[in-house]
């Protein structure tokens, strides 16, 4: 597990120098018109709502004494669970809308690797893309929320929290690197075989939505460059995951 997350990692090594290569940034225009977006609507609203979530958990404290500190950390907490729910939703929205747009790029990438700018592809149109990623998209937002609400649930255990903010980052992981895998899985597999596929290379998506996920962090250039160099490093690594198993010929 631990050498495929280094390969997910060792996607990005590289990719931005790629993308100026092959004269990719047109294709991340929209994509980052649609990222900006969401993830100031998010924003607002996160902003908007975190006090009331933290009053809110509060009332879970009957007592008097130690209220005020309660009341504190329940507003730290609804902090988080703003955030990280925020994050899910933005990274799914934003993968779902784009996926049309990042086909091409993937498609590109391959090329480039292969050197054979024709394959034999499962040929598939704007609309079936746009609806295969938002497909892909709901069945790993839904997932990922199961899993994350029981996860937020174990910061109110001292200690254990730490541990959970590191399972917390695993998961958010793996889910945006499915979706940036996904980009390139489109021509090879179907649907199930795509879900088959990356479940088999979990640690290589971790690897490759850890750093979508901090990227995410850095106010503003976040949202710009986390889904370029994501989805670039994504497709280098799936790529040479695909010539592997030698779905790929050269």
């Amino acid at each position: 597990m631990i050498q495929n997350i280094i390969k997910g990692l060792n996607g990005y090594s590289g990719a931005l120098a790629l993308i100026s290569k092959l004269k990719l940034w047109k294709y991340f225009f929209i994509p980052i018109i649609i990222s900006v977006i969401i993830g100031s609507a998010i924003a607002f609203a996160a902003y908007r709502l975190s006090d009331n979530i933290g009053r809110f958990i509060a009332k879970i404290w009957f007592w008097d004494w130690g209220k005020g500190a309660f009341t504190a950390f329940s507003t730290v907490i609804g902090v988080i669970i703003i955030i990280v729910i925020g994050l899910i939703l933005y990274k799914h929205i934003v993968m779902a809308l784009s996926a049309p747009f990042m086909s091409p790029v993937s498609e590109k990438i391959e090329a480039h690797l292969t050197g054979v700018s024709k394959h034999n592809h499962r040929k598939t149109s704007f609309q079936e893309q746009l609806w295969r990623g938002i497909r892909i998209n709901i069945r790993n937002l839904v997932r990922e929320l199961l899993i994350t609400i029981p996860i937020l649930l174990l910061k109110f255990i001292p200690v254990v929290n730490i541990f959970s903010t590191i399972l917390l980052f695993c998961v958010q992981g793996y889910y945006a690197g499915f979706g940036n895998m996904d980009y390139t899985l489109e021509r090879h597999y179907n649907y199930k075989d795509s879900i088959n596929f990356v479940r088999k290379n979990r640690g290589v998506a971790i690897g490759n939505g850890l750093v979508f996920t901090l990227f995410l962090l850095l106010p503003f250039i976040g949202v710009i460059l986390a889904l370029p160099l994501s989805v670039t490093a994504a497709s280098l690594s799936t790529v040479k995951l695909l010539k592997n198993d030698n779905q790929i010929t050269v």
